[in-house]
């Protein structure tokens, strides 16, 4: 586990910043990987819950939550709209939804989050240990918070964070650690979250899996979805 602020993290490039306006081209691919999806592993019912990054409304995921019901998990998305990005105060949110789903049916969930959505899935995994089975990040910024991605500006001015300042908090909760199996995946052309911001150096468990896909395009990404689909059936 690590205890040292990490270093050598960076805001994603101008050049990766305009490679996210070529998204559009990513989702013309996705067809021609419709067979390889259609085989991947028969899911066992568990529960999995998706949740979308900074200003993504949750609608944004409801084609990976139908992919992962079609392979037989009982799949769904948040339910609490559009991610507007108060971590803290979502996270208490989420987190009683999580456990009304956990009382109501006795097993701990799944968690899969894009970008943001992965901060307040972690969060809520280390909040209520019993009540989430595994967490699946996809673009999401682990170290810093908003510092190495491309809106943190924006983000510190509207929220009213000194980033800097900001990052050693992130870095606190991060070093308490994680008890559940994390996937991490990301992509070193995404344009909005720096990738080595992306990476988990905090838990030993982390497994870390690169693609190649803007950040715009990882929750619709062929590939992801595979990656999704071989990690729930191996876990």
């Amino acid at each position: 586990m690590s205890r040292e602020l990490p270093t050598g993290c960076e805001k994603p490039s101008l050049l990766s910043n305009l490679r996210e306006f070529g998204t559009p081209l990513e989702f013309l691919k996705f067809p021609f990987k419709a067979p390889e999806l259609a085989t991947a592993p028969r899911g066992d019912g568990r529960k999995i819950i998706l949740l979308p990054g900074f200003t993504s409304p949750e609608m944004a995921l409801l084609p990976l939550a139908t992919y992962l019901k079609f392979l037989g998990y009982d799949a769904a998305t948040w339910g609490l709209g559009v991610n507007g990005g108060d971590v803290d105060g979502l996270t208490e949110q989420f987190g009683q939804r999580v456990l009304e789903m956990v009382d109501t049916s006795s097993q701990p969930v799944t968690l899969i989050g894009w970008s943001l959505g992965g901060v307040i899935a972690r969060e809520t995994a280390r909040l209520h240990g019993d009540a989430v089975r595994e967490v699946i990040t996809m673009g999401t910024p682990l170290i810093g918070g908003p510092k190495y991605t491309a809106v943190g500006q924006i983000y510190a001015m509207r929220e009213g964070l000194d980033l800097d300042a900001f990052e050693l908090e992130v870095h606190a909760r991060n070093s308490i650690g994680l008890t559940q199996p994390l996937t991490v995946i990301f992509s070193k052309s995404d344009g909005v979250v720096g990738w080595r911001a992306a990476q988990d150096v905090y838990n030993p468990q982390a497994r870390h899996v690169e693609v190649r896909s803007t950040h715009m395009a990882l929750g619709a990404n062929a590939k992801v979805w595979r990656i999704i689909a071989d990690t729930l059936a191996e876990s």
